[in-house]
């Protein structure tokens, strides 16, 4: 539907844009130069109307009393600040002035011809300030009317979801921004409901596809940061397959906290879509092992470990060190850290360090030096497609960069070692997830031995928006117009925010005895497929697709599961699982190697990195790792390029001696 255009002749459109389009100082000379002729047209009309004819006589001092009433009102006008308001933003305040200038050139025009004793009726005053104020206020309000109605055959017209505080303060917002405009409140409190707010109805939640109708509403804003998790998402089911873009402000933990304010509009989080209310931190257990003391955090720079170091600085460390092999990340969370450390007026000891894990010697200078109480280990490699076709060096920077961070961590007498992990390592398909598996598997080992440092793991499921998320791929491709693509249409993930997954890897490391696998009461796993739909659907399109069918906007099309990729992730191997001192943390009590074979098995894992024997390694993680089994070497690009070169070479031989076996 195409909203009208505004009804006024070509020349006189012309004439109002080219008056817009002048620079404002301009603007505000011809502005003030009109209200002078309106003073002056005022007080000739004034007297006009009280004689009720144009034909009255004026001498040398009613002329002289006029132009003194003019300068000095323009003199007045300018000392008010009548124009450095816009005109087209202009609010009460802007009004106000407006009759207090229009008040004092009506005082001036009666203290002059009082003194001057000009014969001109009593009664004239007060028409000149009838005829000033409809003049100059109705030129403003004119144009600000012109300026609105332009406006709106640009802007999307939207609906406020939340008629409270909130969506009010987002309502003034939106007067100032081009992009939208608001045409109705909604709201499910009864109090609220046909009341009339800054000139908008609150209307029903019932009524809110008639309202998308009437008013070709392209955009609903969701302005509920207070409400609940569980109501969020109740909200948003209310709102799927309606012919809308969803949009939310920010939570009301996220203003409070000063991140966000209430006009940043963004899209849907899948926070909001999943409907589960983020585990709650436990404060005594995160500065546990934090605050006061020296805290080291490896992969500072990746996605896991720079939410980590966010969150410790937050806590009051001594020092925290940030350990990283990617000197851009590394640079950049450092940036980042320092900028908040000055916003919240804290100053611990930050000191940024280019390494690898796979370094003992250099990790446990470091530990020694700095006296780290705490160790972090976040640095891995987590992708699975790419550690299927990087498999020596993604197995060596996994298990060995555990393998050297933990054992310096043991030589150094670190207090608390804790090891981010992930659901993969549960029976894995993949090289990725049996790494991360044999990387706890080392640390239960360490466990075993007489050692001061409290080694623990943390395992948990997908990290939305971490790097190779899904949700920001998802919106990519929504955004360019489709298809969306899924692996597959039965897969399934476990979901968490990147601040809950940073809570419970610093939580676990107070709550740890040695050997600990944690994992988090995720709720249920959410199917791939049905993100995607409901992604589709909330960025105002209908989704296509074999399941779906023909017909919609943007089709979902299946790919196929990667290599190494499962249908359903678990977080526990086995059903041997304890509470804590945290309702939504558990404790797992999962089977583990003896020290001593550990040992034999890293020695043979080298032993097969450096040779990048790809088939050597899978067999050693398939007889440590349980649930791996046999996992056939096909996608190494490395292994792949030697077996051609191989080939071709076994071929070569055999034209050249046919004869030979």
């Amino acid at each position: 539907m195409t909203r009208p255009a505004i009804s006024l002749p070509d020349s006189v459109r012309e004439l109002i844009e080219k008056g817009i389009e002048l620079p404002r100082n301009i603007k505000q000379a011809c502005l003030l130069s009109l209200d002078m002729v309106y003073v002056a047209v005022a007080m000739y009309g004034a007297i006009a109307l009280r004689y009720g004819h144009f034909n009255f006589p004026l001498g040398f001092v009613e002329y002289a009393c006029g132009l003194v009433t003019i300068i000095a009102s323009a003199i007045i006008f300018l000392r008010l600040g009548l124009y450095r308001a816009v005109i087209r933003f202009m609010g009460q305040q802007a009004i106000w002035a407006i009759v207090t200038a229009v008040s004092y050139s009506t005082l001036l025009l009666v203290a002059t011809s009082f003194f001057a004793r000009a014969e001109i009726p009593r009664s004239t005053p007060f028409i000149f300030f009838g005829l000033l104020l409809v003049g100059i206020g109705g030129t403003r309000l004119v144009v600000r009317a012109y300026y609105q109605a332009r406006l709106r055959t640009l802007s999307e017209n939207v609906i406020i979801y939340g008629a409270g505080q909130s969506g009010r303060q987002l309502l003034n917002a939106l007067h100032h921004d081009d992009r939208f405009r608001a045409v109705a409140f909604v709201d499910d409190n009864p109090q609220l409901q046909r009341t009339v707010i800054h000139g908008l109805t609150v209307a029903r939640p019932e009524d809110i596809e008639e309202l998308i109708a009437r008013h070709d509403v392209r955009d609903v804003l969701l302005a509920i940061p207070s409400a609940s998790s569980e109501r969020r998402k109740e909200i948003i089911n209310s709102l799927v397959g309606l012919p809308v873009h969803v949009r939310t402000v920010p939570t009301i933990s996220e203003l409070l906290a000063g991140e966000a304010s209430v006009n940043q509009i963004r899209d849907i989080d899948l926070d909001d879509l999943l409907g589960r209310d983020p585990v709650p931190p436990h404060p005594e257990f995160i500065e546990r092992c934090i605050t006061g003391k020296v805290v080291m955090v490896t992969g500072a720079g990746g996605s896991i470990g720079s939410e980590l170091c966010r969150q410790i600085i937050l806590s009051g460390p001594r020092e925290l060190v940030l350990l990283d092999n990617n000197e851009y990340a590394l640079y950049c969370i450092e940036q980042e850290l320092r900028a908040t450390m000055a916003s919240l007026g804290v100053a611990p000891e930050l000191v940024p360090l280019l390494g690898s894990v796979k370094d003992q010697n250099r990790l446990e200078n470091i530990y020694r030096t700095f006296e780290v109480a705490t160790v972090y280990h976040a640095a891995a490699y987590k992708h699975v497609p790419l550690v299927e076709h990087n498999i020596a060096e993604g197995v060596a920077n996994n298990v060995f960069g555990t393998w050297c961070a933990a054992e310096a961590a043991r030589l150094a007498g670190v207090e608390t070692f804790v090891l981010v992990s992930t659901d993969k390592a549960v029976r894995p398909t993949n090289m990725m997830g049996a790494s991360k598996r044999f990387a706890e598997m080392i640390l239960q080992g360490l466990a075993q031995r007489e050692t001061a440092t409290r080694f623990c793991i943390v395992r948990f499921g997908n990290v939305l928006g971490s790097s190779g998320s899904v949700v920001p791929k998802f919106r990519q491709q929504i955004e360019a117009g489709g298809p969306v693509t899924v692996t597959h249409p039965e897969v399934s993930r476990y979901f968490m925010s990147i601040p809950e997954a940073a809570q419970l890897v610093l939580q676990a490391g107070a709550l740890g005895t040695g050997g600990d696998v944690f994992v988090l009461d995720m709720g249920e796993p959410v199917r791939i497929v049905d993100l995607a739909q409901r992604m589709i659907q909330l960025s105002g399109f209908e989704a296509g697709g074999e399941e779906q069918g023909a017909g919609g906007d943007i089709d979902i099309e299946f790919i196929g599961l990667r290599p190494g990729e499962k249908l359903h992730e678990e977080l526990l191997l086995g059903n041997n699982v304890e509470g804590t001192e945290h309702p939504m943390i558990m404790r797992a009590e999962e089977e583990c190697l003896d020290y001593a074979e550990i040992e034999g098995l890293l020695s043979e894992l080298q032993r097969f990195c450096d040779s990048m024997d790809c088939d050597g390694i899978s067999a050693v993680l398939s007889s440590a790792v349980s649930g791996f089994g046999d996992h056939p070497v096909q996608h190494d690009h490395l292994w792949r390029k030697q077996h051609k070169r191989a080939a071709a070479e076994s071929s070569n031989v055999q034209e050249l001696f046919p004869d030979k076996p």
